[in-house]
């Protein structure tokens, strides 16, 4: 067993969640940070002098064991994943990621590793509780019976039991935290693995500049979710990974709003108003899905509270200034229309 020097691995650092983590914790005076991605480094979202910035495979054993040398604290967000086009579309993908779970706490256990964080999902709810828009929020109990979605809903869930079970028989003190929508600047939003605040945001900056004035939305655009801004899953993650809770925890907004509502929101943002196209049959997920915040109240009296306006207007601004650094105040290239 190693020597802990109070190390902080950050895997997943080259994406969204995790740069945005690696920035808190260097904000937050941490010395010794640790960021990991197997992406290039010029592909990260955010890179960081006096981090240790590293390019490796996490699905490989024995790179699990060299980023955990040394480290007491690690948050494992390292995840092949993306928004619902991406994950209905490439499940056996999703599901390989259970090798980079397994192998961090194989590693985190042998290394001496005092703390491990896993980011799970709100996919990992049964499906049949999520039928209806006007959907009942979700309470953590309500991950069993098991019917998550498939793929990678399934892959959280069994990572969720793998960490319960390492704590459990080998005493490493895991913490879990189920995501529900996480949006805001320097993330994705474009190419396929965007989630539905920035691909909406992208569709109606593309629609105002080409003057064409409509848009198209996957599903009816009935179906609900709650969308939480990333300075509350930050805040969320580091309670969390800090506290003495075991169980997993919802770490999202309560905020319910329809997708036609996202559209409206951001469109009064843009100051235009669109023309709706709807694709039915494109991958929209579940009906409805909203997180039950009593567990996370209860335990620090506090919630995700940044509003949704708030929170897409910080991110649309963010990727119109993206889209205009890249094209010029042209149009950029179209995403393909979903498969029918």
């Amino acid at each position: 067993m190693k020597t802990q020097d109070g190390g902080v691995v950050v895997t997943g650092a080259g994406g969204f969640i995790g740069g945005h983590l690696v920035a808190a914790l260097v904000r937050a005076g941490h010395r010794n940070v640790r960021a990991v991605d197997r992406k290039p480094l010029e592909r990260w979202y955010q890179v960081y002098d006096g981090v240790d910035n590293r390019v490796a495979d996490l699905t490989r054993r024995e790179t699990c064991f060299d980023v955990c040398d040394g480290a007491a604290t690690v948050y494992q967000l390292a995840a092949d994943m993306g928004g619902m086009g991406f994950i209905e579309t490439h499940k056996a993908e999703c599901m390989l990621s259970v090798l980079i779970n397994t192998h961090m706490l194989l590693a985190a256990r042998d290394m001496g590793v005092q703390r491990f964080f896993f980011s799970s999902s709100a996919c990992v709810y049964n499906a049949e509780r999520q039928s209806d828009p006007d959907v009942t929020a979700l309470r953590e109990a309500d991950a069993y019976p098991a019917e998550p979605e498939d793929g990678y809903g399934w892959e959280k869930l069994f990572s969720e039991r793998m960490c319960r079970h390492f704590r459990e028989d080998f005493g490493l003190e895991t913490r879990i935290a189920r995501y529900h929508n996480v949006y805001g600047p320097l993330g994705t939003w474009m190419g396929g693995r965007e989630k539905a605040p920035a691909a909406i945001c992208r569709k109606v900056i593309e629609a105002k500049l080409s003057g064409e004035h409509h848009i198209e939305i996957w599903g009816t655009g009935e179906q609900t979710r709650s969308f939480m801004y990333i300075d509350d899953c930050l805040e969320g993650t580091q309670r969390i990974a800090a506290s003495d809770v075991t169980e997993p925890l919802n770490l999202g907004s309560s905020e319910l709003v329809s997708i036609n509502g996202l559209v409206s929101i951001v469109e009064e943002i843009a100051g235009v108003q669109l023309e709706r196209f709807y694709a039915p049959d494109a991958p929209c997920g579940v009906a409805g899905r909203n997180s039950d915040n009593d567990l996370i109240r209860e335990h620090f009296d506090w919630e995700p509270s940044t509003s949704l306006r708030d929170g897409l207007e910080k991110t649309y601004k963010w990727i119109h200034d993206e889209y205009m650094k890249r094209w010029g105040g042209r149009l950029g290239p179209r995403e393909a229309a979903p498969k029918r």
